[in-house]
């Protein structure tokens, strides 16, 4: 059976930062309370689609989940217990904004079953901090760690941006340096980039120079081996054994459900072959509104996109995926994507394994290549 993984979207910030295009809205606690029973209803909803499967890994995103009241998510969490098989050993991470730490909320989180935080430090250098409109100051952001670790959180993942405006290769790496003091169990180490429909997109800031940002990865890269790192993913490193399960999942092309204003899902209906992208309604309030029916949105995946959607995922892995992933998650032969994959191997992009579908150093660096090549 295809791992099933859960993803809760909380749609709520205190502010919106520039760099962003989550969908994520100014905070209204108001809705918290009719929003924590519509997504019970979504589960609800779909819970025919996956009956009788366990759940692998919760993700709780947003937005700011970290602005949730312990009792709300307590009595949520009851509900969902009730309607779905937890993994005994399930993996269930909260994103947390330093801006927002309350000790007795992180306190009442672990008590609840949160059992890996993921704060969104982004950096600790102050200037950077406000020049990319964080709430936060780093003093914030290394308290937040400290409670996490006193309230028994040993899982925490802390996310760290390069190429802010700016910024220096001295300044990424005094960041990133000061993260893995902190002796983190994983880091999510990312570039800055202008997504559409953020203010950064509409009004650029001067980020650094491609030169200059090629050498923060590198030299980060390496600081973080040295620190005892794996790095399994583009942008993911993790210490022995505390890899991202949840993440982990979408990437190895598992199944999720997605619950939440504007979250999607992916789920395979293995009686007739189908795999299904699920959407449900974007806007916190109109999703409050709407029926289950009316909100959700399911759509059969052709089997012509397959190819291009397993790749786009499956490619970001440094350890690669078992080639027998293919069929079991598509349906397809081998024979569909036989070419592409001598073809990769020809160049050099992955290795030469039958059993595995493996990108070599070269062909993690020319992700985006491969997939070009594939549309072609």
């Amino acid at each position: 059976m295809i791992p099933l993984s859960l993803y809760i979207h909380f749609p709520w910030c205190i502010q919106k930062c520039p760099y962003c295009d989550f969908n994520s809205h100014k905070n209204n606690s108001t809705l918290y309370v009719p929003y924590m029973q519509t997504l019970i209803e979504d589960i609800t909803e779909i819970l025919p689609m996956v009956w009788g499967r366990r759940i692998h890994s919760i993700f709780i995103g947003g937005g700011t989940p970290s602005l949730m009241p312990p009792e709300l998510l307590d009595r949520f969490f009851s509900q969902l217990r009730q309607l779905l098989n937890f993994d005994p050993n399930i993996e269930i991470t909260m994103e947390a904004n330093p801006g927002t730490v309350d000790s007795q909320y992180f306190k009442a989180y672990r008590e609840i079953g949160i059992n890996r935080l993921s704060i969104g430090i982004q950096s600790l250098n102050d200037i950077q901090l406000e020049k990319i409109g964080r709430i936060h100051s780093s003093g914030e952001a290394l308290r937040a760690f400290e409670i996490a670790r006193s309230v028994g959180f040993d899982n925490i993942n802390c996310d760290l941006m390069f190429g802010l405006p700016g910024q220096d290769l001295s300044g990424a790496l005094s960041d990133l340096r000061q993260i893995i003091a902190l002796k983190p169990e994983h880091i999510s180490h990312y570039q800055l980039t202008l997504e559409p429909n953020t203010y950064f997109h509409r009004y650029e800031p001067e980020l650094p120079e491609e030169e200059i940002i090629e050498n923060m990865q590198i030299e980060a890269h390496q600081l973080l081996r040295e620190a005892g790192f794996q790095h399994y993913e583009v942008s993911a490193f993790a210490q022995p054994g505390r890899e991202s399960q949840h993440n982990r999942n979408y990437w190895e092309f598992g199944d999720y459900l997605g619950i939440g204003a504007g979250a999607h899902g992916k789920i395979t209906m293995q009686n007739d072959c189908s795999i299904y992208r699920t959407q449900l309604e974007k806007h916190p309030r109109t999703y409050i509104e709407k029926s289950a029916k009316e909100r959700l949105l399911k759509t059969k995946i052709d089997p012509k996109d397959l190819p291009f959607e397993f790749f786009l995922n499956t490619l970001r892995l440094k350890s690669g995926v078992p080639t027998n992933y293919w069929s079991e998650r598509t349906f397809l032969p081998l024979t569909e994507i036989a070419f592409f994959l001598r073809e990769c191997r020809q160049l050099g992009y992955l290795e030469n394994f039958s059993e595995m579908i493996k990108p070599t150093e070269k062909g993690h660096l020319f992700v985006n290549t491969m997939l070009e090549s594939f549309i072609e």
